[in-house]
């Protein structure tokens, strides 16, 4: 009980009380700061994306300027966030009483060790700079990166996450990206390939589907997500039972997929209105003189008959 009484009073309570309440003080100043950074980034996020919408026909597309500034308020959120927090941690260990200019002195020391045991995560972070910096790909795009396709959750100094169409989430390191193709840069693209009868006049199909396009863009729901006629290429290639067909259907960003599929949806009524044959596989069957198995049947059913 005599040593408890003696660490007790050796204990300076004022001292630590003072600590204590400028600790909380740190930490509460510190809560607030970030609430007003996260609210101030909100809204400068938000008047940024009206500003951009202000002229545009259809409100609820994302446009090229909207994706972009998603992407770069989210890249300022997370280094606001991380110089905010690190500050702190040394503002509440200069207040505990402990000198953090070694600590700062030997950041420089810490960093060149940890850079050798870390070069994939730097990396990783020059490329995602370089991503960032010449625009490849910005969140809502859709791409496919390595071979896979999906749209674009999340761009991070270190990363990009993709999730497929089955909703399986795909985390990327920049640096280990080698292929990235993006689908919906500034405008997107539906390409068709349709297969008529070969008795049908290539002419007169090409025309009909000219007609169809004409009506899509003219449409008050489907016409301001296109950015022209649709592109009729003509004749492709010769399958075994078609004639192949190609063109291609300009649409704005995420928007291809939605008019392709209604432009087919028409184009199968106007085939049916005017007596185009959408053909089903056909095959031809030769034989050679002397080889024909009907014939050697029928024979056959004719000696039987003799009998």
């Amino acid at each position: 009980m005599d040593i408890i009484r003696e660490i007790l009073a050796e204990i300076k309570f004022e001292i630590i009380i003072r600590i204590g309440i400028r600790v909380i003080l740190t930490l509460a100043f510190s809560w607030i700061a970030v609430k007003i950074l996260k609210r101030f980034l909100n809204r400068l996020q938000k008047k940024m994306i009206n500003k951009g919408r202000s002229g545009q026909k259809d409100p609820d597309m994302p446009t090229e300027s909207e994706k972009r500034i998603e992407t770069l308020v989210s890249l300022v959120r997370q280094g606001v966030m991380l110089a905010v927090y690190v500050s702190v941690f040394l503002i509440v260990l200069k207040q505990i009483g402990i000198d953090i200019a070694p600590i700062i002195a030997s950041a420089g020391i810490v960093g060149i060790a940890v850079g050798f045991g870390a070069q994939n995560m730097i990396r990783d972070i020059i490329a995602g700079i370089f991503i960032i910096l010449e625009n490849q790909i910005r969140v809502g795009d859709i791409a496919t990166i390595n071979g896979i396709s999906g749209n674009v959750e999340s761009i991070n100094f270190r990363t990009i996450i993709l999730r497929d169409v089955g909703g399986t989430v795909h985390i990327f390191p920049n640096g280990t990206i080698t292929t990235m193709s993006n689908s919906t840069y500034e405008w997107s693209a539906y390409i068709f390939e349709i297969g008529v009868a070969y008795k049908e006049n290539t002419d007169r199909v090409i025309e009909v589907m000219s007609g169809v396009g004409r009506e899509l863009l003219n449409d008050e729901i489907y016409g301001p997500l296109m950015n022209e006629l649709p592109e009729i290429f003509g004749v492709d290639k010769f399958d075994d039972s078609a004639v192949v067909i190609k063109g291609r259907i300009k649409t704005k960003p995420v928007r291809q997929w939605e008019v392709g599929r209604e432009f087919l949806r028409r184009i199968k009524m106007a085939f049916d209105k005017n007596n185009i044959e959408i053909p089903f596989p056909q095959r031809t069957l030769g034989f050679a003189e002397g080889n024909n198995p009907f014939e050697s049947k029928k024979a056959g059913k004719s000696k039987q008959g003799k009998k």
